[in-house]
């Protein structure tokens, strides 16, 4: 029975076809029992089973809901997550299905008239291009390959950005003027960022993005999709133009763009993200204690320190506007990504509160919609607003 319906579709998961979620990853606590050992021996000679154990999830309902809410009928994903821990406290996925009519619903779902892909985790499984939140990784690199000068970077942007045949538009055709680094990656300018990109080595950027989980195992017991990064030594033109700015085959998954972000709220060390909490007998008695746990470090802290600072210039200086407050202040990068000529950009926003002394990060991903600064950053701004006032 879930009393909740679809809110923890994706997270809890089924347990009939299958098994997904928390269903498949607490199935073994659940079937096993810690009753008493009278009470066992009780059953037993009755022929009643024992009752199993619960299992304590990370999950906050509260977050859960407002996670939701905010998101509403859009299809997307929502992150979010503890820094310091890797606890999950909320994980949405959109369109989603009702866990309760699983088994009457099951055809149609899996049918070829159904387009939706319900079944599907975005926050885990989803891939999209990450736009402009892997400016993180294109500037990270800048910092490594001039660690003393990068603050000295300057471009000037009309709007429109030309490399021999090819040309970078900023997002609805922005001009930024002229520009520091701190300046572009605030104001997230494409033209600066492509012509950075084809100063970079595209065999260390290549390195980073491995360094940073691209095609790479995630320390995740979910199921989940491998975010790919194909530039290397020899691209041509086009392809570092387009990855410098997070597009081209570049593919991320939000739960992936999560983890980024908890490892620089959290010093450069990425904690494993976490669903489960604990394990109790039916007695309540404490069977089993899931703590936290490193998966390493993906950047040393003072580069960690030094994107912190950039990202937290995005929303008091940039495109984060939508989650800037005089309450707490928010570190962050919007993204908004092309993926299909024609069609409206997905909507990006990840981010971390407080900014100072993270103990919160959010990640939102929503389908179609636009601007990730107007769209995915005011769903971001509804979880810290809620969080923060509790």
């Amino acid at each position: 029975v879930y009393p909740y319906g679809p809110l923890f579709a994706h997270s809890v998961g089924y347990s009939d076809h299958g098994k997904t979620g928390l269903e498949a990853l607490a199935n073994f606590y659940l079937l096993s029992s810690h009753m008493n050992l009278i009470e066992q021996t009780v059953n037993e000679f009755s022929g009643v089973k024992n009752i199993g154990d619960n299992v304590i999830t990370t999950l906050d309902v509260d977050l859960q809901q407002t996670a939701s809410d905010a998101l509403g009928g859009r299809r997307g994903a929502v992150i979010v997550m503890e820094p310091d821990t890797g606890k999950i406290l909320a994980m949405i996925s959109r369109p989603e299905y009702d866990p309760n009519t699983l088994g009457a619903d099951w055809d149609f779902l899996i049918s070829g008239e159904n387009t939706e892909a319900q079944l599907l985790n975005r926050s885990t499984q989803g891939l999209y291009p990450p736009g402009s939140t892997f400016k993180i990784l294109t500037i990270l690199e800048y910092i490594r390959e001039h660690p003393d000068t990068w603050r000295e970077y300057t471009f000037d942007c009309d709007g429109i950005y030309e490399c021999g045949d090819y040309t970078i538009s900023c997002y609805h055709g922005n001009v930024h003027g002229h520009q520091t680094l701190e300046q572009a990656f605030a104001n997230s300018c494409n033209g600066a960022f492509a012509a950075l990109g084809q100063e970079l080595d595209a065999g260390a950027m290549h390195d980073l993005a491995e360094q940073l989980l691209f095609n790479q195992e995630l320390p995740l017991s979910l199921a989940y999709s491998k975010g790919s990064f194909t530039m290397n030594t020899g691209a041509d033109t086009w392809e570092i133009l387009q990855t410098s700015i997070g597009q081209g085959n570049t593919q991320i998954t939000p739960m992936h763009n999560a983890m980024i972000t908890a490892a620089i709220a959290n010093g450069g060390i990425l904690m494993k993200p976490y669903l489960l909490e604990r394990v109790e007998s039916s007695a309540g008695e404490e069977v089993k204690q899931f703590l936290p746990e490193s998966a390493g470090s993906l950047m040393t802290a003072d580069e960690a320190e030094a994107l912190s600072g950039l990202m937290r210039l995005v929303v008091t200086e940039g495109t984060g506007s939508a989650v800037r407050t005089d309450a707490y202040s928010v570190a962050g990068k919007t993204g908004s990504a092309e993926f299909e000529t024609g069609r409206e950009t997905h909507a990006w926003f990840t981010g971390f509160a407080p900014a100072e002394s993270p103990r919160l990060a959010v990640t939102v991903v929503v389908e179609e919609a636009g601007s990730g600064g107007q769209v995915a950053a005011p769903i971001a701004r509804s979880i810290f607003d809620r969080y923060f006032s509790r």
